[in-house]
């Protein structure tokens, strides 16, 4: 006989059969639980997790003639001649091979006819995103509207290619792709059935492979079964996949916590014996670092890692903060690798740079301070020479907050008092004024010549009013323009602004510590970027 992949194999005849979707199983056995079968299904979901199989079983499922509990029974004449593919019911295309409309056509002429077998005639439509332009047009209207003998089943890897009119006519199932942990499961069953001797690493090492598709974890199974002549084990499952064995990547995370340089030479030196590809290595120490960064946060991502033991253990070597900066070291030397002289000089330096950039503690250096949350500042811009000194720092009171109105005196001379009891574009205005003279009926204030634009009768009008109701009199409001001799509220608040920032700068230049980082580390400040807290 001839051998049988074991893709095809061991491939699900029954819900109960399928690995991972449970979602999806679930909303078709309910379907089929309250007899409300949708008459088209669309599965979407990359390759190799059970598209055209959950199809092909629900096919099974609607013309089964002896459901157990709403699971085909595989045993009945149309169940074995669904198995057998000689159900006569069951038309499976295969989009990608016809695409033209003629074929469409020639495919919906028999769905008005009652079916042979079944109590459904069903159209399985593989990578149905293959279909022109035209063909979608002609499916459109059977596939709204079939005759009810008629399902559709349609299948395909990248939905966004359907046409809006036929997703709409459609139930969308979505299917997940695999966790590692389900395929290592999975795979290890079948070989258990199969008598076929085999290492849970290398099945986990083929189960990070697959990506998520068990078509594809079952595929390098088979192959590994050949390589290792009739068995599956570690060295041969690296040496057939060309890639690094874990341990050494989880030693030179091991020297790397240990800021051991030597160590991970040495680690590196005997991995280039092997020939490997020094870019999947990194890539491999990238995905360690993620999964560790994810352990330190959240504890339980190891429910279902592989190789939770050996996360755990590194998630407490490491620092949240050395994973951060190791992990964005060697996502940005993934491109050094392609500019470097050759693959291993490159990776070396990728390491050596996150031994470069490790912060380090030394006994002889004093400690520094933090610095208060009042002076936090960039650094980077040289200090102001010592012969421009800075003038003395004249605090200026911030214009205080206007008490209510039911507080206020009746009558005050306090303009600027007054002016922080106005609000938006008044306060605005009023601030750019000086008051002359006011009683009980008047309110006289002048305004600068440069700020003349601003004065309009409505603006008049606004401010007049808002005096009223502030102050509580009926006062008449007379507004002249000419040159003042004093300052305006405005120019006190810039004023003390300026001298809060001026004050803010100079506690920056006199602070010990920015003063110590720029003895010892060259360290400059920027003075554009100093802001008073």
């Amino acid at each position: 006989m001839n051998y049988q992949v074991l893709a095809r194999k061991w491939r699900p005849h029954n819900f109960t059969e399928v690995v991972g979707q449970t979602h999806v199983i679930t909303s078709l056995t309910n379907a089929l639980k309250h007899n409300r079968l949708h008459q088209a299904y669309l599965f979407t979901g990359t390759r190799g997790v059970g598209k055209t199989t959950l199809a092909r079983i629900l096919a099974k499922a609607m013309n089964c003639e002896n459901l157990q509990d709403f699971n085909p029974c595989g045993q009945c004449d149309i169940c074995r001649a669904v198995d057998e593919g000689r159900f006569l019911d069951l038309i499976e295309v295969d989009a990608a091979s016809r695409t033209k409309v003629e074929d469409t056509r020639d495919l919906l002429d028999n769905a008005q006819y009652a079916p042979n077998q079944g109590r459904y005639k069903v159209y399985l439509i593989d990578e149905v995103h293959m279909l022109s332009g035209h063909s979608f047009n002609a499916l459109l209207k059977t596939l709204e509207e079939p005759p009810p003998h008629v399902k559709f089943l349609l299948a395909t890897t990248d939905p966004h290619k359907i046409p809006v009119t036929v997703l709409s006519r459609c139930l969308q199932l979505n299917l997940k792709r695999l966790l590692p942990s389900e395929i290592f499961t999975q795979m290890g069953f079948i070989l258990g059935q199969e008598n076929i001797a085999f290492e849970p690493d290398a099945l986990k090492l083929i189960s990070r492979a697959a990506d998520g598709s068990m078509r594809d974890a079952l595929s390098l199974l088979d192959q590994a079964i050949v390589y290792g002549n009739g068995a599956v084990n570690n060295a041969d499952v690296y040496a057939m996949l060309g890639s690094i064995a874990q341990q050494p990547v989880e030693s030179i995370l091991q020297a790397l916590a240990q800021a051991d340089a030597p160590a991970i030479l040495n680690q590196i030196d005997d991995l280039s014996q092997l020939s490997p590809d020094f870019s999947d290595l990194l890539q491999q120490l990238l995905q360690f670092l993620h999964r560790i960064a994810l352990v330190q946060h959240i504890p339980t991502t190891l429910t279902h890692d592989l190789d939770a033991e050996v996360v755990a253990h590194l998630a407490k070597t490491f620092s949240p903060e050395d994973v951060q900066l190791y992990y964005q070291i060697g996502l940005l030397g993934q491109k050094d690798l392609e500019l470097a002289p050759d693959p291993r000089s490159g990776f070396e330096m990728v390491m050596l740079r996150m031994l470069t950039f490790r912060p380090v503690k030394s006994e002889n250096t004093p400690p520094i301070a933090p610095l208060p949350v009042s002076t936090i500042a960039s650094i980077s811009q040289p200090k102001p020479q010592a012969t421009n000194p800075q003038p003395p720092v004249i605090p200026i009171q911030s214009p205080p907050i206007a008490a209510p109105i039911s507080e206020m005196p009746r009558i005050t001379d306090n303009w600027e008092t007054i002016v922080a009891g106005l609000k938006g574009m008044t306060r605005q205005f009023a601030s750019n004024c000086v008051l002359e003279y006011l009683d009980e009926t008047q309110c006289q204030l002048s305004l600068a010549a440069e700020f003349q634009s601003l004065l309009d009768q409505d603006a008049i009008s606004k401010l007049e009013k808002a005096l009223r109701d502030l102050l509580g009199k009926p006062l008449k409001l007379s507004i002249e323009v000419k040159t003042l001799a004093t300052v305006t509220p405005a120019q006190q608040i810039m004023q003390a602004q300026e001298n809060r920032q001026q004050a803010a700068a100079e506690a920056i230049y006199q602070d010990p510590n920015v003063t110590y980082m720029q003895s010892h580390f060259g360290a400059q400040v920027l003075p554009e970027t100093i802001q008073p807290i």
